[in-house]
């Protein structure tokens, strides 16, 4: 994962809070949260918070006691770093492969912990359409052992996804990709 931002950027702390906020630039966290999750003193994160802050590439807001923080979409360089953070992670191998070789595909979502920006080594994607199972399964391990994590992939029908939106609700989910047979899903969920 951070082999290929470790040539560039030499703090660990500031590599995973990259990916963190830049793999799903609308999610916020704080300090505290952040050091937990990353298994890092709140020392060390303050200081690459403070730093990324200062840089405004991170963007900070008062919430009561808390500072919450978030990836600053106003950048000149964030469309960059999210496209950089995606290939880091593997996520464009992913989206490319399905997209290109599995057959019908209308929408393909990522959930959970990617879509939260956490970097578990489990990709989650529900995947909406007509898909050769077969050719997903292969095409997922050979993805996994390309970008070192393991996929989870629940394919739906069209039919099937409608019915499972109620447990997609309130689920960090990213929509990843869309076809334009898409369009007659009525509804697209939220994350949180």
């Amino acid at each position: 994962m951070e082999t290929l931002f470790a040539g560039l950027i030499a703090s660990k702390t500031r590599i995973k809070l990259l990916i963190r906020f830049f793999l799903n630039p609308g999610t916020q966290a704080y300090l505290r949260g952040l050091a937990k999750e990353l298994n890092v003193s709140t020392n060390a994160v303050r200081e690459e918070l403070n730093q990324l802050t200062q840089a405004r590439l991170l963007k900070s807001e008062k919430n009561g006691r808390q500072v919450l923080y978030s990836a600053d979409a106003g950048h000149p360089l964030f469309p960059e770093l999210t496209s950089m953070v995606s290939k880091v992670i593997g996520i464009d191998q992913v989206v490319d492969g399905i997209v290109n070789r599995l057959g019908d595909l209308e929408r393909a979502y990522l959930v959970d912990d990617y879509a939260e920006g956490k970097d578990t080594g489990i990709i989650d994607l529900v995947l909406v359409g007509d898909i050769d199972e077969y050719h997903l399964n292969d095409l997922s391990r050979k993805t996994e052992r390309y970008i070192k994590r393991k996929i989870r992939p629940l394919v739906l029908s069209r039919e099937e996804y409608e019915n499972f939106l109620p447990r997609l609700k309130g689920r960090p989910l990213v929509l990843l990709w869309e076809g334009k047979k898409s369009v007659e899903i009525k509804t697209s969920p939220k994350g949180r």
